[in-house]
């Protein structure tokens, strides 16, 4: 009882007994009792005090115990498929399909609940001759009330008469970004062919932590080949070419030596108290890095096709070919009706109705032949008929227009009441790009146009740049040009001097679209920032002799702002805005200027990526120059932490909590 309930009680009793005492010829006394309560709880607290221990006690630090197992662990000889594991109190255990992982791979999921003070697991599969069988409960199991973790717990048994007990260990990572993966499985096979991976299970597995780290055990000696498998139909194959695999052609052969690791014994949450020297078993391999990918999705087939806006259509495909669709009109003529544009790699398509007639129709039915993929896997001439629907109907648009058109005019003769300027025609519907031309640009940016609909024309006389050079203006050179894998994209390209104002002024009618739509007149002032307010940023790239290379200087989300490529080794960035940044670049194998994923059937790894392993600060006016080695340090450390996005738990030990209570509250754990 605390000094605040004591003298609570006392004062609420003392107070019940004046009410029943109330006489002026005998005064109220407290209770003897009474007193000697309150002197107890006084001296109570007063002791818990010297102990340290605020108000509601420690937190309890003790993890679940391990009384007894069923069969015993590490036994051998057995042959129940049943097990029984037993605490000194009550657990549960965190999301066992995900957590929990037995060795070897079962076909039927095993099933795993905690009952009490006792886990219970059922092998569905038949257990295999003189096997060593592993089930990994990792950090699964906690106990019931402050979620203390067993720990790394590895029940093992063997069907045999001995155990087997090596391990490797290692990281697997997004071979594009080094991101940590979570949770993909990693497994070994003794078969050492290429074969083995699509077409038989692994022989023991592991899944990956949430810094992308896994550890596989019960290995028995001997060559091994290693893998890692987001298995999505639970059969432990490479069977999808949708799932995310990795590969390597090392030969793993685990083995041990003793050795000694330095343990940390914290005084407070804050201070270390020492460092233990502890022996250990050391189990090697132990920093395998897997760079895991998911395939070109080569299989082609029409996902779906849409008529978004009345005056266009489009086919999305799994996957882009060489040959466009054809496509032939069954209520209309297709002879020269579209103008086509597509994505990138040729999976989107899309036509724009170059006839008004067609645009107001609202259904168009059409024959389309497309090459698509068989159930044999090879590109087939498929023909599909199809109705493209207008999401709005013409009726539907005419009427907006008409709405339109009345709140236009009752506008003018509102004005015109007012004796305000109006109009007696409508005005036609203007073109309206989108243009973007910062007010402060940098010199090596470009002003860029961006079309609603296909040009029909760009009368570039109506374009005019100006640069202004003390007081006076003068017209300065430009090129306006399509830009490159940007549909109805267009660049103006100056020479952008630092420190310099420039004028755009682009007339009426400059640009005309297909449905005769004109642009309107527009003006944009910017003055190019001077040279003083960028950095330059220089890599001196060592260990890559001859080697073509795409560098990316990276912003704090990891995306590119600037990118260059070089096969001489130095990679240069010049106006960089001051801030911080990070680097990362990938060995351009194909030289296409784009990082490429692999191929387990064609033997071919993605191309490799590495990450400069340090933030850089860049200042207005500073030149840096940076010599770079990125084969110096494994993969797996090359990612700086603060652009991870795959951040590692953190596991915050009950004893570094009651460590941090006592340090707010000014006293002494004594648990310390």
């Amino acid at each position: 009882m605390s000094i605040k309930q004591a003298i609570k009680q006392y004062l609420a009793h003392w107070a019940n007994s004046a009410h029943r005492t109330n006489r002026p010829d005998r005064p109220n006394k407290p209770n003897n009792g009474l007193l000697w309560l309150l002197a107890a709880a006084c001296v109570a607290v007063a002791s818990c005090a010297k102990m340290g221990q605020p108000d509601g006690g420690w937190y309890d630090e003790t993890p679940p115990r391990i009384v007894r197992t069923t069969p015993q662990d590490n036994g051998t000889g057995v042959s129940s498929r049943k097990i029984s594991i037993h605490f000194d109190e009550y657990i549960q255990v965190d999301n066992p399909t995900e957590k929990v992982v037995i060795s070897p791979p079962q076909i039927e999921q095993a099933e795993i609940k905690a009952a009490g003070k006792k886990i219970e697991v059922e092998l569905k599969d038949s257990l295999k001759p003189n096997t060593t069988y592993t089930v990994d409960f990792s950090d699964a199991i906690t106990d019931n009330n402050e979620g203390n973790p067993l720990g790394n717990y590895t029940y093992t048994f063997s069907t045999g008469d001995h155990i087997d007990t090596l391990e490797v260990a290692g990281y697997v990572l997004d071979a594009r970004n080094l991101e940590p993966i979570k949770g993909v499985l990693v497994g070994l096979y003794s078969d050492l062919s290429d074969t083995a991976f699509t077409s038989k299970p692994m022989l023991r597995v592991s899944r990956t932590d949430s810094r992308g780290r896994f550890v596989i055990k019960g290995i028995a000696p001997g060559e091994y080949r290693i893998y890692a498998l987001q298995d999505a139909d639970n059969n432990y194959v490479f069977s999808q070419k949708s799932e995310l695999i990795a590969f390597n052609h090392d030969i793993i052969k685990p083995t041990f030596k003793p050795d000694v690791r330095q343990d940390t014994v914290w005084r407070d949450s804050l201070h270390i108290d020492s460092i233990a020297r502890v022996p250990y078993t050391h189990f090697l391999p132990d920093d395998i890095t897997l760079r895991a990918f998911t395939e070109v999705q080569t299989d082609r087939y029409l996902v779906k096709s849409e008529r978004a806006e009345p005056d266009r259509f489009t086919l999305y495909f799994s996957y882009g070919d060489s040959l466009m669709p054809q496509v032939r009109g069954l209520n209309f003529n297709a002879d020269d009706a579209f103008i086509v544009e597509t994505s990138e790699k040729r999976d989107t398509i899309t036509y724009w109705l170059k006839d008004t007639t067609l645009v107001n129709q609202d259904t168009l039915r059409m024959e389309l032949k497309y090459m698509a993929t068989d159930t044999l896997g090879v590109l087939r001439l498929q023909t599909d008929t199809t109705d493209m629907l207008a999401k709005i109907p013409y009726e539907r648009r005419m009427k907006l227009k008409a709405d339109q058109y009345e709140d236009w005019k009752k506008q003018q003769d509102r004005a015109k009441k007012r004796g305000r300027p109006y109009q007696t025609e409508m005005p036609p519907e203007m073109l309206e790009p989108e243009y973007y031309a910062p007010s402060e640009p940098a010199p090596d940016q470009n002003v860029t146009i961006t079309m609603p609909a296909p040009l029909l024309s760009a009368d570039t006389a109506r374009i005019h740049l100006y640069a202004k050079h003390d007081t006076l203006w003068y017209r300065s050179p430009f090129v306006f040009r399509p830009k490159a894998d940007a549909n109805r994209t267009y660049e103006i390209l100056g020479e952008w001097r630092p420190g310099i104002e420039y004028s755009l002024e682009i007339d009426t009618l400059a640009f005309t679209d297909i449905y005769g739509r004109s642009s309107a007149p527009f003006k944009q002032g910017f003055r190019v920032k001077s040279e003083d307010s960028y950095a330059s940023l220089l890599f001196d790239i060592t260990g890559m002799a001859d080697t073509t290379v795409v560098v990316q200087l990276l912003n704090q989300a990891d995306e590119p702002v600037k990118e260059t490529t070089t096969d001489n080794g130095r990679a240069e960035f010049f106006y960089v805005d001051p801030g911080t940044y990070y680097v990362r670049m990938f060995i351009d194998t194909n030289r296409n200027g784009k990082w490429d994923t692999g191929e387990y059937a064609a033997d071919r790894q993605a191309e490799t990526t590495y990450y400069y392993p340090e933030k850089i600060e860049c200042k207005a006016k500073w030149d840096m120059t940076l010599t770079w080695n990125p084969t110096t340090r494994s993969l797996y450390l090359q990612k700086p932490l603060e652009i991870t996005k795959q951040k590692p738990e953190k596991e915050k030990t009950i004893k570094r909590r009651n460590l941090e209570r006592a340090s707010k509250l000014g006293i002494t754990y004594p648990g310390d």
